[in-house]
């Protein structure tokens, strides 16, 4: 049963945030001056702070927001498709697969590579996932057999971006410092392309969103309840696979948001989060936005990469998801 007030505090969340994510920086915003500009009121923001709300940190805290949203949403159905509460929204290569992308963008590219780099990492990731699907055989029959095909694609992927890094030793820093997560090329055009695809891909999974809970039970009792396993899984990876193919080639690997905000919504509503999909989007866009301020300003005037943050907060957190699961299963 879906809960409104969890899901309005989310929305309220979200909104506090994403003030405080535009507002603190190197350069500190008024929250009034913020709040004049973007309803056009008369006394806003004007010169430079108007110049840094408008072109650098809107479209950025709404980046984050969008990719945030994206990886919660994805870790939620992929850990209902694989009946794995520890699955991730990359375990099917498309984190490798963009890693590639954008390694063969940055060390074979001469002109704008921020503008080449998300096509890159978008079409690698996807040809991963597409050729996981291909090579598992099997998948209609056992889940598990896309996930392992996924890791093979995944280390081969690795394996030819670890080669390319290798061959342009120069370009070692934009690599690693998009594999780590950057939210610093963030613009309007950025955020109207991924935004297009993501809550594409969003709005399938809120649509089949209550017959995903099927898919926790075996396929001849989904079939018992109408549901049809085989097209719903499809679907369903289908649609979080490119939420998260969008989310890398636009902000590139930003890891454990998929992990850590389907446990903490289902440990605070005690429910599948299937049911509760759309708190889970918001979590996560309020998660990142978060995570992303932090990377902004604990080393203020120098900035962290988000995937340090994330991973701060996410690898403690996964240990302790892992040990519960250990404890109940023994």
């Amino acid at each position: 049963m879906w809960n409104w007030k969890i899901t309005a505090t989310s929305a309220a969340l979200v909104i506090l945030v994403g003030l405080a994510a535009i507002s603190f920086g190197p350069i500190n915003l008024s929250f009034a001056k913020i709040l004049k500009s973007l309803l056009g009121i008369h006394g806003g923001l004007s010169g430079q702070d108007r110049t840094v709300l408008i072109d650098l940190r809107l479209p950025r805290a709404l980046l984050a927001a969008l990719v945030g949203a994206a990886l919660a949403s994805s870790g939620a159905v992929y850990q209902s498709v694989f009946r794995n509460p520890l699955a991730d929204p990359y375990l099917l290569g498309a984190a490798s697969g963009a890693g590639l992308g954008a390694t063969i963008a940055i060390t074979n590219t001469h002109g704008d590579i921020y503008r080449l780099l998300p096509v890159f990492s978008f079409v690698g990731g996807t040809l991963a996932v597409l050729t996981s699907f291909f090579i598992s055989g099997k998948f209609f029959a056992e889940p598990q057999s896309l996930l392992l095909s996924g890791i093979a694609v995944g280390s081969f992927a690795t394996a030819i971006q670890t080669y390319l890094q290798q061959r342009h030793s120069a370009s070692l820093r934009p690599v690693y410092s998009w594999i780590l997560g950057e939210l610093t090329v963030a613009n309007w055009q950025i955020v109207t392309w991924s935004s297009f695809y993501i809550l594409m891909a969003i709005g399938i999974l809120f649509l089949v969103s209550k017959q995903l809970d099927g898919l926790m039970l075996s396929d001849e009792e989904a079939f018992s309840l109408g549901i049809n396993p085989n097209r719903l899984r499809v679907i369903a990876v289908a649609a979080a696979t490119l939420a998260t193919a969008t989310a890398v080639s636009a902000s590139g690997l930003i890891g454990f948001v998929g992990i850590v905000v389907p446990h903490l919504v289902r440990g605070i509503t005690h429910r599948v989060t299937n049911r509760n999909l759309l708190t889970v989007a918001l979590t996560g866009a309020a998660f990142l936005m978060l995570a992303d301020l932090g990377a902004r300003t604990l080393l203020s005037p120098a900035e962290l990469p988000i995937g340090v943050i994330t991973a701060f907060v996410g690898a403690p957190f996964f240990l302790i998801v892992l040990r519960r699961r250990r404890t109940v299963q023994s």
